[in-house]
């Protein structure tokens, strides 16, 4: 049975001496023996021991708590649980930090494009959010849609320049034409548009929304409400 001095075993848990003789004092760790001058000696169930003291005091638990574990049949088991429970609860924690830094990044995108905030709710928070990210998904499944399209469009024409067949690129244009519709429709049926000055969503007719002057997150349109014209916010909606 190895023997270790309370220096010792401070140095091997990575702790003061304080430290354990705050715990001897405590009854949570007694020496396993005395030296013929009187010094403790530490066995190597105490260094066990006196890690586990250190790993549930890192966790939160009171003395007691820990006074109450070691007196347990199986306290590895118990901490075992208690771990696993800390770790869900940082991941709860974590979600909830992303959360609030999603709120964040949403309010502060409101303000910088003029939107009106009329947040009432963490429901009216939550529903910013998730607009958010189903109008990025949108745009993402657009851009696809586009970029397939015009890879089509290139390939036929690189088919055309090097065999000297034309009629590929010919073929594939009703396609074209069609997928550029179908994005159009999809685009249009899934945004609306927030007025600056009444704060209603609203969508505005097709043909004005499809040459309004626009940046990559307002379109300047006339408010169905209010008739106000003005860089008008987009978000994600299927209804008005």
């Amino acid at each position: 049975m190895a023997d270790y001095s309370t220096g010792e075993l401070a140095r091997l848990c990575g702790i003061t001496v304080r430290t354990v003789q705050f715990y001897d004092a405590k009854g949570l760790l007694h020496p396993a023996d005395l030296s013929e001058g009187g010094r403790r000696l530490y066995s190597d169930s105490d260094l066990r021991k006196m890690r586990m003291i250190c790993a549930l005091k890192t966790i939160g638990l009171t003395l007691d708590a820990i006074r109450g574990i070691l007196a347990s049949e199986k306290p590895e088991s118990v901490l075992i649980l208690l771990l696993e429970e800390q770790e869900r609860r940082i991941a709860d924690e974590k979600d909830a930090l992303e959360r609030q830094k999603r709120a964040v990044d949403t309010v502060r995108e409101t303000i910088r494009t003029g939107q009106m905030i009329t947040i009432e709710s963490i429901a009216d928070m939550d529903r910013m959010m998730e607009e958010k990210h189903k109008l990025n998904q949108l745009h993402l499944t657009i851009l696809a849609l586009a970029m397939g399209m015009s890879g089509l469009q290139w390939a036929s024409v690189i088919y055309w320049i090097t065999t000297g067949i034309w009629w590929p690129f010919v073929a594939i244009w009703p396609l074209v034409i069609a997928t550029g519709v179908y994005i159009t429709r999809m685009y249009y049926l899934n945004t609306l548009y927030i007025c600056p000055e009444c704060g209603a969503r609203f969508r505005p007719p097709l043909r004005e929304m499809f040459w309004a002057y626009h940046t990559p997150k307002t379109r300047k349109l006339t408010c169905t409400k209010c008739n106000t014209r003005g860089w008008c916010v987009e978000t994600y909606g299927k209804t008005e």
